[in-house]
């Protein structure tokens, strides 16, 4: 299937490693020339060397802190100027502080405050300097990464979950202000997801993995595939009458029927 992305920019958020990554990989294998933004220099050139050489499109690295202003004001300069402007934005972000703790236990402000900025802050960040860019264009897709916690809270999770129901609540508002310049707005919620990457070390011990696996109806944890493929569908031609939309891969997990 054509997915109608071929020569469209896509901006993608902490793609040095991990699942932003593979989003650029998913992206750039659509045909997509993509920008990505991170913090660590070294890791993002070598990122984008790799998309370069196994999809034939444009890769521009650009070093970053989607918490700093000049950072983000920069990246939108370099998108606009070398590219025309970006057609696809994703707004990935990193995890929040860890060791994940009970809500109760969550007592310490300075972690609330570093999952807010990590969470929520830096997406709006990166909105705000880069959605107007969209406006104007006639075509636009912008995809953020939350968790299914948000829909179905998971023990421990508080610190995270807060912060990316926000997240969702943003880009329904962004869905309902942005939808006149074709542009959709949407969300997709992972969860139970297989994190080993290619160094082969998950963030589950595996007694851990074993007790997620029973919680979805598959009995298995997902694949980053998986939930890649979801970001890209909703970045496509096809996925256009679709927006302020949370789409759940989390393998059943979720309890509610609507």
């Amino acid at each position: 299937m054509d997915l109608g992305i071929q020569g469209k920019t896509a901006v993608v958020t902490a793609s040095s490693a991990g699942m932003g990554r593979n989003i650029a990989h998913a992206l750039a294998a659509e045909g997509a020339n993509v920008v990505l933004f991170a913090r660590s220099a070294d890791k993002l050139e070598a990122v984008a060397d790799d998309i370069r050489a196994r999809h034939g499109v444009r890769a521009i690295a650009v070093p970053g802190d989607m918490l700093a202003q000049h950072d983000v004001s920069r990246l939108r300069q370099i998108v606009c100027g070398e590219l025309g402007g970006p057609d696809i934005l994703v707004l990935n972000t990193g995890r929040a502080p860890t060791p994940l703790r009970a809500t109760l236990d969550e007592t310490d402000e300075a972690r609330w405050t570093q999952a807010y900025q990590n969470q929520l802050w830096s997406v709006i960040q990166v909105a705000k300097e880069l959605v107007p860019a969209m406006v104007g264009r006639g075509w636009g897709r912008i995809v953020a990464v939350t968790s299914a916690s948000v829909k179905q809270p998971m023990p421990h999770h508080s610190l995270s979950t807060v912060f990316r129901a926000g997240v969702s609540t943003y880009v329904k508002h962004l869905a309902n202000e942005v939808g006149h310049a074709g542009i959709t707005a949407n969300c997709v919620a992972p969860a139970l997801i297989d994190t080993s990457h290619r160094s082969g070390q998950g963030a589950y011990t595996p007694e851990q993995a074993a007790a997620r696996k029973k919680l979805t109806p598959l009995g298995r944890m997902g694949s980053q595939e998986e939930v890649c493929g979801v970001v890209t569908f909703l970045a496509s031609r096809q996925a256009g009458f679709i927006t302020g939309s949370s789409i759940n891969v989390e393998g059943g997990m979720v309890g509610a029927i609507f």
